[in-house]
């Protein structure tokens, strides 16, 4: 299922792969994320996370 860790550059509407792999982590909660299920990053922290529900838990403690 996951086989390698892949290094991405988010950038504001996408994101560009660095060093190729199938999936992240998710910065919140360690859960591994697919490369075509990743829909939440930050751009500023480059981070990924798994769904709105990390994505907004981190912006609400910033």
């Amino acid at each position: 299922m996951f086989k390698k860790l892949a290094k991405l550059k988010y950038l504001p509407n996408n994101f560009s792969i660095v060093e190729e792999g199938d999936h992240v982590v998710c910065a919140i909660s360690g859960k591994k994320i697919r490369l075509e299920d990743l829909t939440y990053w930050n751009v500023e922290l480059q981070e990924a996370y798994f769904s709105f529900i990390e994505a907004n838990s981190k912006r609400n403690k910033n």
